[in-house]
Formats: C-alpha cells, sequence, structure tokens
C-alpha cells in the first residue's frame, strides 16, 4: 500500500503582503472563522475532523487550487474552472426559465456577478459556484430545479435493483468463487459475503443504471459482466478489511459514516448500505442540506418516494448541534441505519459542516466517500484526517477506483467505551475509599475557561487541593486535572466525568471560590495575575453544568453536600464550543 503524498502546495514566502492575502483568501471565500463566527466552524471542531498541524489552517480545496490562488501565477487553470462553473449555471437557467425576458435578466445578473466575484481570482470555484447558484434560487424562488431529475434517477435505478435479471445475477453461485472453500460454514459464509459485497461495488460505479433506461433491457449476462470489473486503487485491501470481508479472524462491527454523492448512485448504496447493516454495522448517512444540482440532498431522503422506502426504519437525526452524550445514546439506539445532514450546499466543505457531522466524524471507525468530487476534497491535498477515508469512483478505465488515505498517524482517539472504562476506574477507587470510611470529595473548578491559561489553571487546583489533603483527615479528594490524557478534548472530559459524578459515591461537592484561587497564588509566592481577579469556578462553562448536575445528583442522594459560591451565580455561562473547554461567548478574551 502507498504511502500519500504529504507534499504542501509551493507557497511565495512569508510577509505581511502574503499573509495579508491568506488572510484574504478566507474573508473572501466566507471561510474565516472571526469574520462570520455564526457560519464558520471553530478551529476546535475542525480539529475533529482534520489533523492540522501547529499554526496551519484547513482549506476547503485541493493543493494545486490553493497554491494557483495563493501565487497568483495560474490564471489560466482558475479560469477555466470558474468558466465551467459560469456553463453550468447559464446552462440551468436556460432548461428552466421559458421567458425570454426573464431568462435574459438572470443570464445578465449571473454574469455581472459572476465578474464581480472572478476579478482578483481569490474566490475557490466551489464556493462560486454556492453563490452563483444561490442567486439562482433565490430570484426564481425554485425550491429544487432537479427534484424531478433526481426522482427519475432514484427510479431509473430502483427498477435495476428489483429486476429478475440483476436478482438472478446476484444470486448466481460462480464455481471459482467457491474453489478451495473452507471447511467450515461461517468461512464459507465469509467468502459469501465477500462476493456479494464485490458485486454492489462492482454495480455502484455502473451510471447506465439511473442515467438512461438502457438497465430496462439488461439481462443476468449483462450483470455478470458488470461483476467482472477490475479493482483498482490503494484502498482495495484496506477496504474489504475495514469491512471485515478478509480477515480470517471474526470481526467487530464497525460505527461507519457514509458521505451519499448523487441521485441515482445514492439507490445502489442503499443496497449496499442495508447489507451491511444486516452484518452488524452501523451505518450514518450524511446528506447534503439542501439542494446542489443532482447531489442527493436531506429533503430528498424525507420526501423521494423511491428514497424515503429504502431508509424506512432509518433513525433521522435533524439536531445539528449534538451533544457527546446525545451522540453516545444515538449509537447505543438498536437501529444500525441513521441519517443526517452535513449542513453545506457544497460537495465537500468540512468548514461549514454541522457540530453533529463534526462528531459524528470523530467517534466513527472510518468514513466512505463516494465519487470524483469528495475524493478530490480529500485526496487532492496534504491534509491528513482523523479517520481513514475510503473514496470509491468510477476509474478511468471502467474499473472500480478505491482510494485510501489513513489517518494522520498522531491521532488519539478515545472511544466511548475507553471514556466509561476509565470513569469505572475512578468510580472503583471512590467506592473503595468510602467503604474504608473516608469522605469522598469531588472538586470543581476552572480549567479552560480563561483560553491560553490551562497549565496554571491546572496548577492552582493542585495547590488548592494539596492544601485540603494536609488539612482533612481520612478524605480521598478527587482531582479532575490529575486525570488529564494527551488526545483529550473537552467532550471527552465531560462525558467521563459526569458518569462519575453521577454514581451516587460522593460525599462532597466542592466547587472552587476565588478564596481558594488567591490561597493558591500566596502558596506559590506569587500574586494574583488579572485575568484571575474575581475569578471563581461560576466562571466556568464546565463548572455551570456540573453545578447543574450536582443539585440533580443531590435530589437522589439528599446527603451530598455542595459547598462553593451561591447556586444562583452559575447562571452566566451557555454552553462549550465543539471541543473547547470555554464558553463560545469568550472568544474575544485576550491572550496573555
Amino acid at each position: 500500500m502507498k504511502n500519500i503524498d504529504a507534499k504542501r502546495p509551493k507557497l511565495p514566502k512569508k510577509s505581511p503582503e502574503t499573509d495579508a492575502w491568506f488572510t484574504a483568501f478566507f474573508i473572501e471565500n466566507h471561510l474565516d472563522y472571526y469574520t462570520y463566527p455564526d457560519h464558520v466552524s471553530t478551529p476546535e471542531q475542525i480539529r475533529f475532523i482534520v489533523f492540522t498541524e501547529e499554526d496551519e489552517r484547513y482549506y476547503p480545496c485541493s493543493d494545486r487550487m490553493f497554491e494557483s490562488i495563493m501565487n497568483r501565477n495560474q490564471s489560466e487553470f482558475l479560469q477555466k474552472k470558474y468558466h465551467e462553473i459560469l456553463q453550468k449555471i447559464l446552462k440551468l437557467i436556460d432548461s428552466q426559465i421559458e421567458n425570454k425576458d426573464e431568462r435574459a435578466y438572470l443570464e445578465s445578473l449571473i454574469k455581472i456577478k459572476y465578474q464581480h466575484e472572478t476579478r482578483d481570482e481569490i474566490m475557490i470555484p466551489s464556493r462560486l459556484e454556492k453563490r452563483l447558484l444561490g442567486i439562482f434560487l433565490n430570484r426564481t424562488q425554485i425550491e429544487d430545479p432537479y427534484i424531478c431529475e433526481k426522482a427519475l434517477q432514484n427510479s431509473r435505478a430502483n427498477k435495476a435493483l428489483s429486476s429478475d435479471a440483476l436478482i438472478n445475477a446476484m444470486n448466481h453461485r460462480d464455481i471459482d468463487d467457491l474453489k478451495n472453500a473452507p471447511s467450515t460454514l461461517s468461512g464459507i459464509r465469509k467468502i459469501l459475503n465477500y462476493v456479494e459485497l464485490k458485486r454492489f461495488l462492482s454495480l455502484s460505479v455502473e451510471h447506465s443504471l439511473w442515467e438512461s433506461d438502457k438497465a430496462m433491457g439488461y439481462t443476468q449476462n449483462d450483470y455478470l459482466g458488470f461483476f467482472n470489473r477490475r479493482f483498482s486503487g490503494n484502498g482495495v485491501e484496506p477496504l474489504f478489511d475495514f469491512l471485515g470481508a478478509l480477515s480470517k479472524e471474526k470481526s467487530l462491527p464497525k460505527k461507519i459514516l457514509w458521505l451519499a454523492d448523487e441521485a441515482g448512485k445514492i439507490m445502489v448504496d442503499l443496497a449496499m448500505i442495508n447489507y451491511l447493516a444486516n452484518l452488524g454495522h452501523k451505518i450514518i448517512i450524511a446528506f447534503k442540506d439542501g439542494p446542489l444540482f443532482t447531489k442527493i440532498d436531506y429533503y430528498d431522503a424525507v420526501e423521494d418516494e423511491m428514497l424515503s422506502k429504502k431508509l424506512k426504519g432509518a433513525l433521522f437525526i435533524s439536531e445539528k448541534n449534538l451533544g457527546k452524550n446525545e451522540l453516545a445514546n444515538m449509537f447505543k439506539i438498536d437501529k444500525n441505519i441513521i441519517v443526517i445532514s452535513d449542513g453545506t450546499h457544497e460537495n465537500l466543505n468540512l468548514l461549514l459542516s454541522t457540530t453533529t457531522f463534526a462528531r459524528i466524524f470523530k467517534e466513527v471507525d472510518g468514513v466512505i466517500s463516494r465519487g470524483h468530487d469528495q475524493r478530490r476534497r480529500f485526496f487532492d491535498t496534504h491534509f491528513q484526517f482523523t479517520q481513514n477515508i475510503y473514496n470509491i469512483s468510477a476509474g478511468d478505465d471502467g474499473s472500480v477506483l478505491i482510494s485510501f488515505k489513513p489517518k494522520h498517524p498522531c491521532v488519539i482517539k478515545f472511544s466511548h467505551a475507553d471514556l466509561e472504562d476509565k470513569a469505572k476506574t475512578i468510580i472503583d477507587q471512590m467506592k473503595e475509599a468510602g467503604e474504608k470510611g473516608m469522605t469522598v470529595i469531588f472538586y470543581s473548578g476552572i480549567i479552560g475557561s480563561i483560553p491560553g491559561k490551562i497549565e496554571m489553571a491546572k496548577k492552582i487546583m493542585s495547590v488548592s487541593i494539596n492544601l485540603l489533603r494536609k488539612q482533612f483527615a481520612m478524605t480521598f479528594i478527587i482531582n479532575p486535572s490529575e486525570y488529564y490524557e494527551p488526545g483529550m478534548d473537552a467532550d471527552d472530559l465531560i462525558y467521563m466525568w459526569e458518569i462519575v459524578q453521577r454514581s451516587g459515591f460522593v460525599d462532597i461537592w466542592r466547587f472552587q471560590t476565588y478564596e481558594d484561587i488567591v490561597q493558591a497564588f500566596q502558596i506559590m509566592n506569587k500574586k494574583v495575575p488579572p485575568e484571575w481577579v474575581g475569578k471563581d469556578a461560576t466562571f466556568s462553562t464546565g463548572c455551570t453544568k456540573e453545578m447543574k448536575i450536582a443539585l440533580e445528583v443531590q435530589q437522589k442522594y439528599p446527603e451530598m453536600q455542595i459547598i462553593g459560591p451561591p447556586q444562583e451565580r452559575f447562571m452566566r455561562r451557555k454552553e462549550y464550543g465543539i471541543g473547547k473547554m470555554y464558553d463560545q461567548r469568550l472568544e474575544i478574551c485576550p491572550q496573555k
């Protein structure tokens, strides 16, 4: 298996001018979080998906495209891409608008906007496409200009999949497939799974099934011919191994994020997805959030007759800001097919995806992408991701092209089971301490609520707790900062600690006071820095959530004491940003 080419684009030397052009690139493409915080993902959310190096910033285009824009030296390449998009939109107007004057007006408007957006050659073509398509949709009030075409393609594919010719071909026994078959039923079953999976993959690149009516005349032999397709690419073996079709040992079911692509093609995908679900895998299908030519979207999944019928029984998640605990509960539900929106109207733009999508991306075992558009975004870039990425596309030679990009080797992942095991270990320690007659104290304090001061926050907490350990006899005091492990983010910590906190083994829940912080600095022979003056647990988003949990726990275990600032002062903080240890409103705090 070949390694991914990690060469980065050749960029101009850093200077105030090039740095400004770099920033302008993100601003002009509406991809700068600090300029558009309500639309663009936070840097922390992006790190759930993309493994960025220190001071590296992810961009949603190929390295060649980024290099062209940054160097401003490949105008012909950029203008060709821009022109393709313009022609695509003009063709859409011509096919949808009958009134001559209205058509001329829209064409002129699109051309004016096109000239404006492409003049400086700083726009990513896919962002240009979104803007021009958005103008068309907004001015015409056509919700989805391709809704009928998509329904037709889904219908064609469904007829092909339900035809006797294909069903018989899928069930056809090829004697060569069972040559040297193992002596056990489980071994034979694994070979049959491998054969059936190969056949589904062969069909997944047969565009004639949905792009024309040719499939109506296909015979069993035609389909058997499709099954003889060659498989190419560096991902053939990794994908079959990931899905448990090659390994000799029994493989565990996988959680798979499946990125849907075109109409028609999705029907073949769903046949394969249902097959994998029956094998025990859990598949989360991410659709587009809204119309994008013939790409399939979340609305189609709900309203398209053929598509919704195939998804009957699936769990639909419309919430775009799903929390860690909610996600864990979702994975425990007895539904092996889950449907979500990725939150975007583009082929693949990870900077604009939803929090739900980002959290699922981080939690699954692998990502299967479909088609050449998605392949370019994942594979024509030096970036590596937090998950193994597979792509299934049609090869230029008619083969099934399967590409594989391994996750970054430095990615550390804590599964829900890992975090639950860590919580159980702490609970066992608390239980043992209680059996020895010790008082169990849980200490909640500021850890990440002052950006850039996490190490100091941990030190303050440790100094305070060490003093309490010296003062109190027969106590077991939990210092959360001692249990942090590299790779853990706020999502992981919240999930783990809530299990511990609700265990019923906490006798005293102590929340950090300003006096604790002052005393800690006195012990360290330091003055209290300005950013710490007046702070206590009520300043922390995490402590605010933990106070709510503490009050719920106290109702169930009335003997538990709560010590710290008044409870009514814990209502100032809102909610964590994804992967953060502090409130989203605190972004403006200066880092000192």
